[in-house]
C-alpha cells in the first residue's frame, strides 16, 4: 500500500518523479529538488497503515537550515512525527504542523510510489 499524506485530497496538479525507490533510505529521510525547493522524503516500509512514503519541506522554520531531511522518525501524541536535528521540535508528518511550537510549520506535499518511482504531487 501506498500513502499520500492528507494534503493530496486539495491539490489538483500532476505528479512528478523525483528519485527511485532504491534512492530512498528505510526509516530515515533523503533529499529532493522539486521546483527549486528541497523536499526531505521519508519512507516507512512498515506501518500499521503499510509501506508510507511522505514529503516535507527540508528547511527548519525554527533555524532557517535545511536540516529536516537528517531528523528522527518517531511516534508521538497519536501519531508519526520528524525531530528536528537541531532544536529538536517535532512536526507531524502527515500535515507538518509543529507540536511544540504552533506558529511553525512545514510545508508538505502529497507522495507515493508508483513502480519504482517515488512522485510528489505539484500544485497546478
Amino acid at each position: 500500500m501506498t500513502h499520500s499524506n492528507t494534503v493530496a485530497h486539495r491539490l489538483t496538479g500532476d505528479w512528478q518523479a523525483v528519485c527511485s525507490r532504491k534512492d530512498l533510505v528505510a526509516n530515515s529521510g533523503v533529499v529532493v529538488w522539486l521546483d527549486g525547493a528541497q523536499v526531505a522524503l521519508f519512507h516507512l516500509p512498515q506501518t500499521d497503515e503499510g509501506e508510507q512514503v511522505f514529503a516535507v519541506e527540508n528547511r527548519d522554520p525554527k533555524s532557517g537550515a535545511n536540516v529536516i531531511g537528517r531528523g528522527i522518525i518517531g511516534h508521538l501524541k497519536g501519531g508519526l512525527v520528524i525531530a528536528s536535528p537541531l532544536y529538536k521540535q517535532h512536526y507531524r508528518l502527515a500535515d507538518g504542523a509543529c507540536l511544540e511550537y504552533p506558529e511553525q510549520q512545514l510545508r508538505v506535499w502529497p507522495a507515493r510510489l508508483k513502480g519504482d518511482a517515488v512522485e510528489i504531487q505539484t500544485a497546478s
